[in-house]
């Protein structure tokens, strides 16, 4: 049976970095583990890590799709169980890395697609419905249904509001209790997580934000639409994105969309922590100083690396 290794957490949490250093200690390859950062183009908004950050590790699973298609997770499901095979093919160890709980569990668990095929049609209908009525509409609707991820879902995450409706519609069942009945693994597989104090974690998201802004995120916002991608497209939908668009549209001004983008990606952060939580496989280590992300990482490449050259 294939290896696989995972590192997860919260947006802010320093996952990046010491996915990097365990891959040096342990002979791996990391395998991007996030819904925004397969697009091209979107570089400062996704948090992406630079090419002279990662210190020669072969990254996978970045810049892979066009902000102008929609990336699935099943078409992820595909590209990293294929990832996963190759890497272990050549000897080395695939390293899961990011906060998208559900490509986690798309790549690595038996999870199936096969009741969403031909599900266009609703998704088209439902995302009309969503630019006409609004996400807090689709959200009302949701929690009628399931409540438990309306209660889990921002009202303004339109496109993960619209994807709970879309899964209730097809299997008359909910989104959670769905990722529920599956968690048997198809590899031998080992997954951290990293831990960071709730107040640190919060003055961290916002440093991020800052930085974003800084670093120009308006200006890759609109060299998007610029380049044809609608203000509706699913990869604009998400934060920092959606937010730089209203403000290009006049809708906000940008210090208002700033305190907005941390608002919501600390809101964020904590339904990662609450999707994360709910899986007993993680083995949670501290990461809120420098001292200890280096701890973490030396911790996580050492563990790698008996895990790797175990006796099958």
């Amino acid at each position: 049976m294939n290896r696989v290794a995972a590192l997860v957490g919260p947006t802010a949490s320093g996952k990046s970095q010491v996915a990097v250093q365990a891959a040096l200690v342990c002979g791996g390859e990391v395998l991007s583990c996030d819904s925004v950062q397969v697009y091209r183009g979107m570089d400062i908004g996704s948090g992406k890590i630079r090419p002279e950050e990662r210190r020669g590790v072969v990254h996978h699973l970045l810049d892979i799709a066009s902000p102008l298609e929609e990336y699935t997770v099943a078409r992820y499901q595909q590209d990293a169980r294929r990832l996963i095979r190759e890497v272990n093919d050549r000897g080395r160890l695939p390293l899961l890395c990011g906060g998208t709980g559900l490509y986690l569990r798309a790549a690595l668990d038996d999870y199936t697609f096969t009741e969403e095929e031909g599900s266009e049609p609703l998704r088209e209908a439902l995302r009309e419905r969503l630019v006409r009525e609004g996400s807090e509409a689709l959200h009302r609707e949701l929690a009628t249904v399931d409540p438990e991820s309306a209660g889990r879902l921002h009202p303004k995450d339109g496109v993960r509001v619209l994807r709970a409706l879309e899964v209730y519609r097809l299997t008359g069942m909910p989104i959670g209790e769905r990722h529920r009945a599956r968690r048997e693994s198809l590899f031998e597989t080992m997954i951290f997580g990293l831990e960071v104090d709730r107040g640190l974690l919060y003055e961290r998201i916002e440093q991020r934000v800052d930085a974003m802004i800084v670093g120009g995120l308006e200006n890759e916002t609109r060299a998007l639409l610029a380049a044809g991608v609608s203000p509706n497209a699913k990869a604009m939908q998400t934060l920092g994105y959606r937010h730089m668009v209203q403000v290009i549209r006049g809708e906000l001004d940008l210090e208002r969309a700033v305190s907005l983008m941390k608002r919501d990606t600390r809101r964020y952060a904590k339904r990662q922590l609450t999707w994360f939580r709910r899986d007993p496989r993680i083995h949670w280590l501290t990461a809120n100083t420098d001292e200890e992300l280096q701890k973490a990482a030396w911790t996580i490449g050492e563990a790698l690396s008996k895990f790797k050259s175990a006796v099958r």
